[in-house]
């Protein structure tokens, strides 16, 4: 109807996690700490985890192979593959436990200008609805996104103000 406009979830809405934030420092360097293993290593994963990388890779088509360790012990092989890398805008990647994973899912991360700062936005998109809704029940998936982002908000924050970059 003409005047009336409405505004449709996007169809994979139900298979997507979307998690952003606003970090204190420009993209580039934001998004040299995203892609640089000797950044990552120390503050990629949620709150109490710790990041082992077996090898890395950063180019288009590279891949990261890491262990997340878990605060309890358990330690999550990772596996992570860049599809596409737009520096300093965006970065395109498949994550699952291992390569060819059918159950990885795919992000799509960008470092948009916030005035001084980046606003980065993580949009994950899972394989189906059920992968979605156990990344988020079993794995918390949403705290877990909050909280890496989190610490990567604090890492930035401290090398910036430090000039720590190790």
């Amino acid at each position: 109807m003409a005047g009336q406009e409405t505004r449709a979830e996007p169809a994979t809405a139900d298979r997507e996690i979307v998690i952003s934030r606003v970090i204190d420092a420009p993209p580039e360097l934001v998004f040299e700490a995203f892609t640089e293993v000797r950044h990552l290593s120390r503050w990629w994963g949620p709150e109490g985890f710790t990041t082992t990388t077996r090898s890395f890779e950063f180019r288009e088509g590279g891949e990261w192979h890491f262990v997340l360790h878990g605060p309890d012990g358990t330690d999550y092989r990772e596996w992570i593959r860049w599809l596409r890398i737009v520096p300093p805008e965006r970065i395109t990647l498949l994550h699952g436990e291992f390569r060819d994973d059918p159950d990885a899912f795919e992000s799509l991360v960008t470092f948009a200008p916030d005035g001084a700062a980046t606003r980065i936005e993580m949009r994950t998109l899972f394989p189906t609805k059920e992968l979605r809704d156990e990344a988020v029940e079993k794995y918390h998936a949403v705290e877990g996104g909050r909280q890496t982002l989190s610490s990567l908000a604090a890492y930035v924050d401290e090398t910036v103000r430090n000039g720590a970059e190790g």
